[in-house]
């Protein structure tokens, strides 16, 4: 459906009186059947136009539409440019009802300079009318929302993709209910994100200002997702709740050693490169926080200095049950990292190791167990399988399995 078309399917829809649902007639369709309030409901999952287009059905479906307890805008078959259905929402939200949303969700394409206000009007109406869920999604290019405060009692979860977030909108300080929050390929200026409520957050291929560290305190959180984010690692606060955390270190993080050779770092020889030599104050960016964790999966690329330099203060692992790594803490001589790590987790259960294979299918998974009774006071006594998954055995994987079996660690193929 055009612009134009759209607007031409409101005239003449004047406001009218809510229909109650009669009795099913025999014969009638099992759909027409259900109560109002079930049809609201249905048809929020449908693309906000061929909700629209349902009032052509019959009488009674005329006005279902503007009932609807979820707004979804986006083209009918996936996300189009926004001057495409701009015309259309404008007249949507002029129409329907003010009835309270569960769920709004904003998937658009391009959009232009003379769209952005339209957009913010959209996210604005989708906080006055109590929305608990929001997405909203810009495919191309940013759109900033920086100057839009987030003032929400009924907001529980925030989705995320394409926007560029200021300190007003990410300012969760009046959003008490928020327990979700999801960001990628977003530009970030901020120093803090801070929330009390927060249970679940995710930031993947995010961007950071070069040279700010943003910093994240949740004390609430339960599971925490860093991924792939450009700029300076974030530094994370107050997380004594934390069950399981993915932080992978991309190719975009600035956290370089500036002279790393072969898994050897600067700050590990205390010959500063005014990058990874270790800060001295006993604190550390991210394993501090997430020392409280039952399940860790920690990636890097290599010459990234944040997990070495927090070795230096490596906290004890006391929840930990599986832990996921890959090649990055095999890379040091004398697989210092990867000792460390085992060292300080005392209840370690299950060890996975992902070497050189980026997965999901690795080629080659060998399976490790303890050939005897007998346990190295380094390792934790509840530790029962260590898998190393490769897509090749080479002498680098021969070197990770050498160590292991130091450990009383036998593998077999699978």
């Amino acid at each position: 459906m055009s612009a134009d078309d759209a607007g031409n399917l409101f005239d003449g829809m004047t406001p009218g009186k809510k229909h109650e649902s009669a009795p099913p007639a025999r014969g009638a369709d099992l759909i027409s059947s259900l109560p109002d309030h079930l049809l609201h409901h249905v048809l929020s999952f449908l693309p906000a136009q061929a909700a629209v287009q349902t009032c052509l059905l019959a009488r009674r479906w005329r006005h279902l539409w503007r009932y609807t307890t979820g707004l979804r805008i986006t083209g009918l078959d996936g996300p189009v440019p926004a001057e495409e259905v701009r015309v259309f929402v404008d007249h949507l939200l002029i129409l329907r009802e003010r009835t309270d949303l569960d769920t709004v969700e904003i998937k658009l394409g391009s959009l232009s300079e003379e769209d952005q206000p339209y957009l913010k009007l959209w996210a604005r109406f989708a906080v006055m009318c109590k929305v608990r869920v929001l997405t909203f999604h810009i495919y191309d290019p940013y759109l900033y929302l920086d100057e839009i405060p987030l003032v929400s009692r009924h907001l529980r979860t925030l989705d995320l993709q394409g926007l560029g977030l200021g300190e007003a909108f990410l300012d969760f300080a009046s959003c008490p209910a928020l327990e979700h929050l999801k960001m990628a390929v977003c530009d970030i200026s901020v120093d803090m994100i801070s929330s009390r409520t927060l249970k679940h957050l995710s930031i993947t291929n995010c961007h950071a200002d070069s040279g700010q560290q943003v910093h994240l305190s949740t004390p609430g959180l339960v599971s925490l997702k860093l991924d792939g984010s450009s700029g300076m690692t974030p530094t994370l606060e107050n997380m004594a709740s934390l069950e399981t955390a993915f932080v992978y270190l991309g190719h975009r993080c600035e956290d370089n050693c500036l002279s790393y050779d072969s898994g050897v770092f600067c700050g590990t020889n205390n010959i500063s490169c005014e990058n990874c030599v270790p800060n001295g104050d006993g604190r550390t960016v991210l394993l501090g926080c997430i020392s409280s964790a039952k399940h860790l999966e920690l990636m890097s690329e290599s010459g990234k200095f944040i997990f070495i330099r927090d070795l230096e203060y490596c906290p004890t692992f006391s929840k930990l049950k599986t832990l996921v790594l890959n090649e990055y803490w095999c890379e040091a001589p004398d697989m210092g990292p990867l000792a460390c790590i085992l060292k300080n987790s005392p209840v370690l259960e299950k060890l996975t190791l992902q070497l050189f294979s980026k997965g999901p299918n690795h080629m080659v998974e060998m399976k490790g167990i303890y050939s005897s009774v007998e346990r190295l006071p380094e390792t934790s006594e509840h530790l029962n399988i260590v898998e190393v998954k490769c897509d090749v055995v080479d002498g680098r994987i021969l070197k990770v399995l050498k160590f292991l079996c130091a450990y009383n660690i036998r593998f077999s193929f699978e």
